[in-house]
């Protein structure tokens, strides 16, 4: 105990990490052991994920060591896949931060006299002395890291602050604040016209507590709005930014390769040494020489393995930007906007693209939405958007087809309504083209007079009531109407007609036929009329 107060107790070590002659902790000097492990804690930074540190490795196909603890092989490196699990260790252990402790888990008997092990909270530990060794990264960043680890944990409590960046529409995952109780908002997605449409719900006290949602907020609006904030935001540096990156990603293509050259070269040393020990023995001695040459065998498998994986990644590997792909990156960048609402841009990487500029946003729904904005340099910005539509009014027929329904209606019917207005290119509330009936009912929604409405308001009378008033037959009314004698204009698509009143002083026509012409004046007309057999 003592010694573990000074520091100075010899405990296992991780991988990465090794005792010198002296006893002191330093990095472990095989380049091929230091590469990955700070690969992975650089990695971790740039992504903010463990899962995707798993994935960098995997698709670099880069391996991890590891330290046998038990076995007749202890102490032997071996290689292989990195795991999550494993991602997690490494990123959790203090000793890579250069850091002793001691008393990090407490042990006891569990029921049928089973060992169990806890973890510890920090303050509990025994000891804990920073600096002192030389370590991977600092401190700060130790703590920076944990950090981040807690807020990506997907079931941490009240603890956890925001989950990591995933691959749904809502922008804003994660980071939305209620603006009432102060308390997280998560995000449901709706289907609409098979798009995933976000809103940001405060549902937690109504989980713990069975009470009403605090409030739930259309998140569509709210994402475009706070999307058009970070467009302007970012702009003037896109283009620094873009060739940034651009220069990190080549860094580390160079970085991943060196540590591939280093797998080659571990293994053609292991190679080399089975074959000296082979050539060694004496061919007399089957039984040690049997046993070399499989050992030499084995090392030149791997060796082979190892190269046909390096040349595989040197041929996929993009490698630095040529002045060409420069030049594009500039041209690209000079357009953010075109780049931020590109479709093949993944949702992911606008996220964590606005994680990088947003500390958090503050919903409140009143009369209006009120989106708080907080910076991470610690400006705040609020922004007022009115109340998102109800599904009806979304649907509603637009005030300038219903403005010029109203007025067609005075001279045309609904098919010759419908027929204008789609020349015109206007359609309904949900897009659809303009037919009769959806006049007819546009006209009923908004209590419009119909066409033969108006027409009676201005004296026009039916079939019927004509030819009650003139007392003939309706089918004389119609050849009357068809001969000019009566006025009639179109009340329906159904081919019906309202009719004027005939003026006073027209003499009133025989009853079936038309009325005869007047006669030139100062002439008579003599009219014989021949009777045929029939």
């Amino acid at each position: 105990m003592s010694k573990a107060r000074r520091g100075e107790l010899v405990q296992p070590l991780p991988v990465g990490l090794v005792y010198d002659p002296v006893g002191n902790v330093v990095l472990d000097p095989d380049a091929s052991v230091q590469g990955p492990v700070a690969r992975v804690f650089s990695t971790f930074t740039a992504t903010g994920s463990a899962l995707a540190v798993v994935k960098a490795f995997t698709a670099d196909s880069l391996l991890f060591p590891r330290r046998l603890k038990t076995g007749s092989r202890k102490g032997e490196l071996v290689w292989g896949q990195l795991q999550h699990s494993r991602v997690l260790q490494v990123l959790h252990n203090p000793r890579y931060a250069g850091a002793f402790f001691y008393g990090r888990h407490t042990h006891g008997r569990g029921p049928g006299g089973t060992t169990t092990t806890r973890l510890l909270p920090r303050e509990e530990w025994t000891v804990l002395i920073t600096d002192a060794h030389p370590g991977y990264i600092s401190w700060e960043q130790f703590e920076a890291n944990q950090a981040r680890l807690a807020a990506n944990a997907t079931a941490h409590g009240k603890d956890r602050r925001a989950s990591p960046p995933r691959e749904g529409p809502a922008l804003l995952q994660g980071l939305v604040i209620c603006g009432k109780c102060g308390g997280r908002m998560t995000v449901r997605y709706h289907v609409r016209k098979g798009n995933q449409v976000p809103e940001y719900v405060c549902q937690s006290e109504g989980i713990q507590h069975g009470k009403m949602i605090c409030q739930r907020i259309p998140g569509a609006g709210i994402d475009a709005a706070v999307s058009r904030f970070l467009l302007d935001t970012v702009t003037p540096l896109a283009l620094e930014t873009a060739l940034a990156v651009a220069d990190e990603l080549t860094a580390r293509a160079d970085e991943a390769d060196r540590i591939r050259a280093t797998a080659v070269k571990r293994a053609q040393y292991h190679a080399d040494l089975a074959r000296r020990r082979y050539l060694a023995v004496d061919p007399a001695n089957r039984l040690v020489a049997d046993q070399l040459e499989a050992a030499w065998n084995a090392t030149l498998r791997e060796l082979n393995e190892a190269t046909d994986t390096y040349q595989r990644a040197r041929t996929g590997q993009t490698g630095p930007l040529s002045q060409t792909q420069r030049d594009a990156v500039t041209a690209l960048a000079a357009d953010f906007p075109a780049l931020w609402n590109n479709p093949a841009t993944p949702m992911r990487e606008r996220k964590r693209i606005a994680r990088l500029l947003l500390t958090d946003i503050t919903l409140a729904r009143t009369d209006n939405i009120t989106v708080h904005i907080r910076l991470r340099g610690g400006q705040d910005h609020t922004l007022t958007l009115p109340l998102p539509l109800a599904s009806w009014q979304i649907r509603q027929t637009p005030t300038e087809v219903v403005s010029a329904i109203d007025t067609l209606l005075e001279e045309h019917t609904d098919s010759e309504i419908a027929a204008i207005l789609t020349s015109k290119g206007m359609v309904s509330g949900t897009g659809q083209p303009l037919h009769a009936r959806l006049i007819r009912q546009i006209g009923k929604a908004y209590q419009l007079r119909s066409h033969t409405q108006r027409l009676r308001e201005e004296g026009l009378l039916t079939l019927n009531d004509i030819a009650r008033h003139l007392g003939v037959g309706l089918s004389t009314v119609k050849t009357w109407r068809n001969a000019g004698l009566l006025t009639g204009r179109r009340a329906n698509d159904k081919n019906e007609y309202l009719y004027q009143l005939p003026s006073p002083d027209l003499a009133r026509p025989r009853r079936g036929r038309p009325p005869r012409k007047p006669s030139p004046a100062g002439k008579t007309t003599t009219t014989s009329t021949t009777r045929s057999a029939v």
